[in-house]
């Protein structure tokens, strides 16, 4: 068997005035993923476990059938991963964001405006990050030389505090889950080591205050780096292989440095595909290309796009229904149609047959701007994946089904084996 996996990251959402009382994916034209819905089931699945928050790092790992509760140990580690960092036992690792807050004299100075810092690319962002190491050496030279930080994938960063201290029982809040509140009230607490932290992100506004990259974006009239937020506590996790939980073999496609790392910590392959980026401007035909391609050497492949979140984020509804047509056009439609060629065991016993199953990790709310923990809408078709009752693919629908996954980490299992008639191949 061949299985893919669509993920529209954040796609789910809530009726909208704005759409007729209708979410992205009900006003959206999606033909292609209509028709998988009505070929296949339809059903809801919880990737938010209960006393967990909806993120992308648990969300994602529940999807692929890691269970939270015994191998979660916080988002940066899993982001680290994706770039060669690891920590030692004892060393803790933290995402740090390049961000907008509101400027003095502003009618949101302080507040959280723009959790990507304008979307800003990683030339500029790399070199805020390398400027921003030097002039943490120079202020607090004691503090910074226990610090190790490592740029991401544009406003995305991971910074590793190599010192042996104990950040336990921290908390801190995801840049993007905090639009408009005032930074200050949503520090990282929880454990007196917290300052030190706060000492370097005092810093970093001093420093980015007044950077040339700020210069430049100031007078191209786009958001400014000029903040820096930590969050995403972890130490390192210890994943077994999805190989030799499933004895499948996986690769992932993605523009997200979290997926990369928990794809590589689960013993996937990265799939390198040329255009991608975070945003709407990513090239959907180039990365449908690639997941059509990845099925010559992979029995899964994952197909991970993160550009509804983004839009969501922004609370762009426009652009986010904009994102799940083109998901739909230049992902779903083509690699649906190469599937195919797989052949149906139903019909042709020496057929290798295939599946395809297309959630998002979770709900993320343009109303809002932020995630919420609601049970996701996931359409599974291919061999053996039948309805009586036919839908298309909406949340409503989903809700409507008798098929409703929990815990979401038993979705995995039942993806791949579920109604199997032949389980040789």
């Amino acid at each position: 068997m061949k299985y893919v996996i669509i993920i529209p990251d954040g796609g789910a959402d809530k009726p909208l005035p704005e759409l007729g009382d209708q979410t992205p994916f009900e006003a959206a034209s999606t033909p292609h993923l209509d028709a998988l819905a009505r070929s296949g089931r339809v059903g809801s699945v919880r990737t938010t476990p209960p006393g967990y928050v909806a993120g992308s790092d648990v969300c994602n790992m529940v999807l692929l059938g890691y269970e939270p509760e015994k191998y979660h140990t916080g988002r940066a580690p899993l982001e680290a991963a994706a770039i060669g960092v690891t920590g030692e036992p004892g060393q803790w690792l933290f995402r740090m964001n390049l961000v907008t807050q509101g400027e003095d004299g502003t009618d949101r100075a302080g507040c959280m405006v723009d959790h990507s810092a304008g979307g800003i690319d990683g030339d500029e962002a790399h070199a805020v990050f390398s400027g921003l190491m030097d002039y943490w050496r120079q202020r607090e030279p004691d503090l910074a030389k226990d610090f190790e930080l490592t740029p991401g994938v544009a406003y995305r960063s991971i910074l590793v505090d190599r010192s042996g201290t104990s950040y336990a029982g921290m908390s801190s809040a995801p840049a993007h889950e905090i639009p408009n509140r005032d930074l200050m009230s949503v520090r990282p607490e929880g454990n007196p080591s917290v300052q030190r932290l706060h000492r370097l992100m005092d810093l970093a506004t001093d420093y980015l205050a007044s950077c040339e990259v700020n210069k430049a974006r100031r007078e191209q009239g786009v958001n400014p780096a000029n903040a820096a937020w930590i969050w995403g506590e972890g130490t390192a996790p210890q994943l077994p292989s999805f190989l030799d939980r499933f004895g499948l073999k996986g690769g992932m496609l993605t523009s997200v440095d979290l997926l990369w790392g928990l794809a590589r910590l689960i013993g996937w392959d990265v799939i390198e595909c040329d255009g991608l980026t975070s945003f709407h401007d990513t090239d959907y035909a180039a990365q449908g290309r690639a997941t059509i391609e990845a099925l010559k050497d992979y029995d899964v492949v994952c197909c991970h796009v993160e550009s509804p979140d983004e839009a969501s984020h922004q609370g762009d509804i426009e652009t986010k229904v904009a994102c799940v047509e083109a998901i739909d056009e230049h992902i779903v439609g083509p690699v649906v149609e190469a599937l195919g060629s797989f052949g149906d065991p139903e019909q042709d016993p020496d057929a290798e047959g295939w599946r395809v199953l297309v959630l998002p990790d979770h709900y993320t709310l343009c109303s809002t701007r932020k995630h919420e923990n609601d049970p996701v809408p996931f359409l599974m078709a291919g061999a053996w994946v039948r309805s009586l009752v036919q839908r298309t693919y909406s949340e409503q629908h989903a809700n409507e089904s008798d098929l409703h996954i929990e815990p979401g980490s038993d979705l995995m299992e039942y993806f791949l084996r579920s109604g199997m008639k032949n389980t040789s191949r």
